[in-house]
């Protein structure tokens, strides 16, 4: 497609197609719905990131929201960073300037976890730098349902299975927005390709040492065994439903056994004991992000070892998430672990 064609692709919104025109509506709804000055949109070069930098830009031509276009290079493949230099330029035949920044930390062991981590803090922190609210990010339908068979393998709860939420806080300054989550990957593939002619292939999507790709290589069985996606994710909704009933109840809870003070937060433990175990993996998962500001949750298993040692009387300190966790007077005290 030409530069000149696509441009106006873009400035039409999709009219030629009554399906991604739909698609654009909906993404112009969500966004004004918002009604912020500015958007920062997380790029990798994959044909979701690609459709939403589409939207993205398709949306300005209707709006005058100042909109930032950002990929992390993690530099852990060899060719990421002359993949980074070939969507910038793709995105520059739109007009559309990416700004590509280098993750400095390396990246060892646990790599999708720990890339997502520092991501996401790169993101946070232009976000904060440009006084942007909002980052935008690619997740959609199969994203949604794939997360749902992760956690499900992993023993999760209600929250775990409930899955992404279309807004979150990332931290107290910047939001993170899913618009695309009830879009599936084939029409963003199509957005994609109509308006820059390809996207990245990321190999290591392919990598069968990662559990969510094993899980994306189900999708062709499940769904000719009449198990289909759509239906899955009609389910996480109504797990959602049910998880934000459950959250009023859970932050009622919150409040009447927990204390601040500077930087500790003391729960009671009377009141802790006599919780169910769901609520006392939620309440202890809440009071670690509160304390080192994290976004993701940690696994089921790890807090509940914490909370089998928390119930014997002889030990009185362990750690657990980079915090400190001490038996004293009648409260369970939670600090940060020194550095």
């Amino acid at each position: 497609m030409s530069k000149k064609n696509s441009s106006v692709n873009l400035k039409n919104g999709f009219k030629e197609s009554k399906v991604l025109s739909e698609i654009f509506l909906n993404f112009k709804r969500k966004l004004d719905s918002l009604n912020k000055k500015k958007y920062l949109v997380a790029v990798s070069g994959g044909p979701d990131s690609l459709a939403l930098v589409a939207l993205a830009k398709a949306y300005s031509f209707y709006k005058n929201s100042k909109i930032y276009y950002v990929l992390v290079d993690h530099n852990i493949r060899k060719n990421s960073g002359k993949e980074s230099i070939k969507v910038k330029k793709l995105l520059k035949k739109n007009k559309i300037n990416l700004k590509i920044l280098l993750n400095k930390k390396k990246i060892v062991k646990n790599v999708q976890a720990e890339a997502r981590k520092s991501r996401y803090g790169i993101l946070s922190n232009y976000c904060k730098k440009h006084k942007i609210k909002v980052l935008i990010t690619a997740h959609n339908l199969e994203d949604q349902v794939e997360t749902f068979f992760i956690r499900l393998s992993r023993g999760s709860g209600l929250k775990g299975l409930s899955s992404m939420k279309t807004i979150t806080k990332l931290n107290s300054q910047v939001k993170l927005y899913r618009p695309l989550l009830d879009i599936k990957k084939t029409f963003l593939i199509k957005i994609s390709k109509s308006v820059f002619g390809t996207y990245i292939k990321d190999p290591s999507n392919k990598n069968q040492k990662f559990l969510r790709t094993k899980i994306r290589k189900l999708k062709k069985h499940l769904e000719s065994s009449g198990i289909k996606y759509d239906k899955i994710f009609k389910s996480i909704s109504y797990l959602s439903i049910s998880k934000n009933t459950l959250d009023g109840y859970f932050n009622k809870i919150f409040k009447e056994l927990i204390k601040k003070k500077n930087k500790e937060i003391l729960i009671n433990f009377k009141k802790y004991s006599e919780l169910g175990n769901d609520t006392k993996i939620a309440l202890i998962n809440e009071c670690i992000k509160q304390i080192k500001k994290n976004y993701y949750d940690l696994r089921s298993k790890k807090v509940e070892n914490l909370i089998k040692n928390l119930s014997k009387k002889k030990s009185k300190k362990w750690t657990l998430g980079g915090c400190i966790f001490i038996k004293k007077d009648g409260n369970i005290c939670l600090k940060p672990e020194k550095s």
